[in-house]
């Protein structure tokens, strides 16, 4: 399979830059030339194309790599509905934001809002899979209705707030307040979490469904999914209690 299209960054950026209207909707059927002519904005310059600051090569073919250091890179994969993309490294705020559908893999750590909503709108992530290499910043998968966000490093705060629906996975710790004002929807946590006080102890057991996602998760993205969190048990909470209530934290334990 060809390796699409490979985005190099031409020097390092010198302030923010936005990248949300790079793959919005439409950019899988577009050649590279198309591509390099799409809007950047970036802080205290002009507007820019992608072109100006990225050199391309390959064809998009629905697939897609940045490579160089994008942690001033925001909104990268925002409002993603098709396609592969990946990135080399580290990228900025609110990657992913929007995401309808296709995939967006981070090689490096993501900073806030990974997956969330748009500031403006009611609903973040509706489909598609976030995947973090590294860790991610506060607020990971707010407002989520469907999908899923998997964090092989720690997370950030407030992962999860305001859920509808959807998955948040974290491998390594989460931040205080995971879940809070979650209406449905999973948060699973295969490294520490401390639940809210306004979820409730269920039950402790073994989610098959759990067991599925771990396993596919490992072939795709070589994600550190052990034999332990294919096997153990997950205590389940139920919350948040001071809203809808049907949201879940799945937290693995070795008792």
């Amino acid at each position: 399979m060809s390796e699409g299209l490979i985005v190099t960054l031409r020097a390092p950026l010198g302030g923010r830059a936005d990248l949300g209207e790079v793959l919005s909707p439409g950019w899988t059927t577009l050649t590279a030339a198309e591509l390099a002519r799409r809007p950047v904005r970036a802080e205290g310059q002009a507007p820019l194309t992608l072109g100006d600051l990225f050199v391309l090569s390959g064809e998009p073919g629905g697939r897609i790599r940045f490579e160089g250091d994008l942690a001033l890179a925001d909104r990268v994969g925002a409002g993603l509905s098709e396609g592969e993309v990946v990135v080399g490294g580290n990228v900025g705020a609110e990657a992913g934001v929007g995401m309808t559908g296709g995939s967006l893999e981070i090689r490096g750590d993501a900073g806030p809002r990974a997956g969330a909503a748009a500031p403006e709108a009611r609903r973040g992530m509706t489909g598609g899979e976030l995947i973090v290499r590294g860790s991610a910043g506060p607020e990971a998968g707010a407002l989520m209705r469907r999908g899923l966000v998997a964090i092989a490093g720690s997370g950030g705060s407030h992962a999860g707030a305001g859920m509808i629906a959807g998955t948040v996975l974290v491998f390594g710790g989460i931040g205080a307040a995971a879940g809070l004002w979650s209406k449905r929807g999973s948060i699973v946590a295969l490294g520490g979490v401390t639940v809210p006080p306004t979820y409730r102890y269920a039950c402790t057991y073994q989610p098959v469904h759990l067991r599925l996602t771990l396993t596919r998760l490992r072939a795709r993205y070589a994600l550190p999914v052990q034999d332990r969190h294919l096997t153990g048990f997950y205590r389940r909470y139920s919350g948040d209690l001071a809203d809808l209530g049907k949201g879940e934290i799945l937290a693995w334990t070795a008792d």
